[in-house]
């Protein structure tokens, strides 16, 4: 099969049930059956983040500009900033955002579904707090 320049989707903004705050969403690798790869670029408004969610293939994060912030359940909140990469093992409860007073952009970077696997790719828990988003 030849090389394929696929078309970019529209931004759009996440939903309410997975963030608090402002979120949009660039689908960079779409769930469309030729690859397991997904990719999105997750922009992220001062505040803004994640709930609580875990992915049963892990996930990998690059932060491609601003400062944010991260925590596996049980760790400490980490500060994140342009040029770091972040993996989250599978399974491992964990949240993801910008930081109080800066923007936050990061590549989000998962498996989908292997053909031996059942259940979802992502599950989403409760809203992250605002006790348990702050700064460290």
């Amino acid at each position: 099969m030849p090389m394929e320049i696929v078309p970019t989707p529209a931004t759009v903004k996440g939903p309410a049930d997975w963030f608090t705050g402002d979120v949009y969403l660039d689908i960079v690798i779409p769930q469309d059956g030729r690859t397991l790869a997904r990719a999105a670029s997750v922009h992220f408004t001062p505040g803004a983040r994640t709930a609580w969610h875990k992915h049963c293939n892990g996930q990998t994060l690059h932060v491609t500009e601003g400062i944010g912030l991260t925590q596996v359940r049980g760790g400490d909140v980490v500060v994140i900033q342009r040029g770091d990469t972040i993996w989250c093992s599978p399974d491992e409860w964990h949240w993801h955002g910008a930081a109080p007073d800066h923007f936050m952009t990061h590549l989000a970077m998962w498996e989908g579904l292997h053909p031996d696997q059942e259940g979802p790719e992502t599950t989403w828990g409760d809203h992250v707090t605002d006790d348990e988003y702050r700064m460290p």
